[in-house]
């Protein structure tokens, strides 16, 4: 198939764009579009868009730009979001270092394994590998790169680079960050981690210092929002049961906090949803010694998705 994964097509007896981000057989491929929903098609009905190369060509003649002073470190896997569609991510091999490098990256599933990208890849350059859907993010297969590193200056060899990364929900918890060389925000995982060593005197000291004094609990103010929206920007990588726990947590720490800064009373806004937020919530007021009561909040701004809380 002369198609593969991240390929940017055209469909060819309908105005339809968008990368393939599944292979389903050596005849058919599926195509995400700019709205997110995934098409299958036959791969003799689609054709590369002009201008759009296929994935894993990457030209690897380039120089490194100069530089003053040799960076040793700074390989990184880099996912981005496609800019056409967020429920496709781009992963990348970044290269921040002052080596040139011979990349080869497969990937496993099921036991089988399949060449993604080969190439070189030179200093402050970056290369794309490999494209997938975030809703079949459980169904990714697990990502296998090994990196040479060369360089024409003296320095000493480098052992070779061997980095095996299944990746989870989780792994996308954190803040995107912006990601050099591309435009655009991301999340980047570090290829070439220096070793954790640990130095045992400062080791001994930080056992004899003096506890840190707690910070400052923020006052909630009056009124608090539970939607996950408001508290996490990776929330479309959370699965049910992770949004639940995150919601509950951060209630729970604005009701303390409420509580320190002696607040008559606190709204949280909840939702409707199916209810297990609200009933979660009431829960956990029904029980609080510090509760004095609650009630529906205000039901002309909120209707039946926020609930008042009146402290002692």
């Amino acid at each position: 198939m002369k198609f593969k994964l991240g390929d940017f097509v055209r469909f060819v007896d309908e105005r339809i764009e968008g990368y393939i981000t599944r292979i389903i057989d050596d005849q058919t491929v599926a195509v995400t579009d700019k709205d997110g929903f995934e098409i299958p098609v036959m791969v003799s009905q689609i054709t590369w868009v002009h201008g759009h190369e296929p994935a894993g060509r990457k030209a690897a003649d380039e120089k490194a730009p100069v530089q003053k002073d040799f960076q040793s470190q700074g390989i990184y896997l880099a996912a981005v979001s496609d800019e056409r569609t967020s429920s496709v991510v781009h992963f990348h091999v970044l290269n921040e270092s002052s080596f040139q490098l011979l990349v080869s990256v497969k990937t496993e599933k099921d036991g089988k394994y399949k060449g993604e990208f080969s190439g070189e890849l030179a200093g402050q350059s970056i290369a794309k590998i490999y494209s997938a859907t975030l809703s079949e993010l459980d169904k990714w297969p697990e990502f296998h790169i090994q990196i040479l590193r060369y360089t024409s200056t003296d320095r000493k060899p480098e052992l070779p680079l061997f980095v095996s990364r299944r990746f989870r929900g989780k792994d996308f918890a954190g803040a995107k960050k912006q990601v050099p060389l591309l435009k655009g925000t991301g999340w980047m995982f570090q290829l070439d981690e220096p070793e954790l060593v640990i130095d045992a005197q400062k080791l001994k000291e930080s056992f004899h210092k003096p506890a840190i004094e707690k910070k400052l609990i923020e006052n909630p103010g009056k009124e608090v929002d539970l939607h996950i929206e408001k508290l996490r920007d990776d929330h479309q990588f959370l699965n049910s049961s992770e949004i639940l726990d995150i919601q509950l947590n951060f209630f729970k720490k604005a009701l303390e906090a409420a509580i320190v800064h002696k607040l008559d009373s606190i709204i949280f806004i909840h939702g409707t949803g199916n209810g297990t937020l609200k009933n979660e919530i009431h829960k956990v007021l029904s029980k609080h010694v510090q509760v004095k009561t609650f009630m529906d909040a205000r039901k002309e701004k909120f209707g039946y998705g926020a609930t008042q809380v009146v402290l002692k």
